[in-house]
């Protein structure tokens, strides 16, 4: 996260950037700052004479604070070959002689990304889950663990902890007031305290068809839908799942009971 200056909250706030989606989002109101933000990650290049196929080539990777070096590193290329075949050569070269520290966490990170993509995150819960895991290989507890597994938990946790400012993202492209959106955070961190076996999206998904249900400005399950990613379906059953806790979970101050009991059954 970053500071800057929200015209609505009218103070300097912290603020979320979501390269997916190219916009800077207030943490505190869910304000869409600043659109279509130029993504400062890795270029892709294609030098037709050095290479016979179709594929870019990348180059110019970020620098990794997570990394021993920073994950930076200097490639030259052949004189007759392509800087592809040279990297390629010279991470063999890595893998056999072991020369790299970092060759796990790169390994590590890059599935961390894949999965990421996958699944439509954003930038900030990509860079928390390789927090985590680093953290993890530090204490050598993951030893005998299933990588994939391990990966998808750091994934998890992450999503938990980001939720926050997820929750704000969402809020925000449905164009929810303030108050909405504020009753949508804290539903969603009370939610945490109940055993509701669905994922961090799902519930958040949910949570935010509930309040717009309570508000004047109600939503389509559609296009919540759209918004969060979660299939129709998905949400219907995560707002099964939290309606017997649904005057525990929604603030009293956005909702009396009298309000809840209009909530339509399950």
């Amino acid at each position: 996260m970053s500071d800057a200056f929200c015209s609505d909250c009218k103070r300097q706030t912290e603020v979320v950037l979501d390269y997916s989606a190219g916009d800077t989002v207030c943490s505190e109101c869910g304000l869409v700052l600043e659109s279509h933000t130029i993504d400062e990650k890795s270029e892709w290049r294609k030098f037709a004479n050095e290479s016979g196929d179709n594929d870019p080539v990348r180059v110019g990777a970020p620098s990794n604070p997570l990394l021993t070096d920073g994950g930076l590193s200097i490639l030259i290329a052949k004189p007759n070959g392509g800087a592809a075949d040279f990297l390629s050569s010279s991470l063999g070269r890595w893998e056999t002689r072991g020369a790299n520290p970092d060759r796990g966490f790169i390994l590590a990170f890059k599935t961390i990304a894949t999965m990421s993509d996958r699944l439509g995150l954003v930038a900030t819960i990509k860079d928390r889950a390789n927090e985590i895991y680093k953290r993890v290989e530090d204490q050598k507890s993951s030893r005998g663990r299933n990588q994939d597994a391990l990966l998808a938990a750091c994934l998890y946790i992450a999503c938990r902890q980001e939720d926050k400012a997820r929750t704000r993202r969402f809020c925000s492209n449905l164009g929810m007031n303030n108050q909405a959106v504020k009753a949508a955070q804290e539903s969603v961190q009370k939610s945490e305290e109940f055993d509701i076996r669905r994922s961090p999206i799902s519930i958040a998904a949910a949570v935010i068809y509930i309040i717009t249900q309570l508000s004047y400005d109600k939503k389509p399950l559609k296009d919540i839908s759209v918004a969060t990613g979660v299939a129709e379906g998905t949400i219907r059953n995560s707002y099964k799942d939290l309606y017997p806790n649904v005057s525990k979970i929604i603030p009293n101050w956005y909702a009396m009971e009298a309000d809840l009991k209009n909530l339509c059954s399950p």
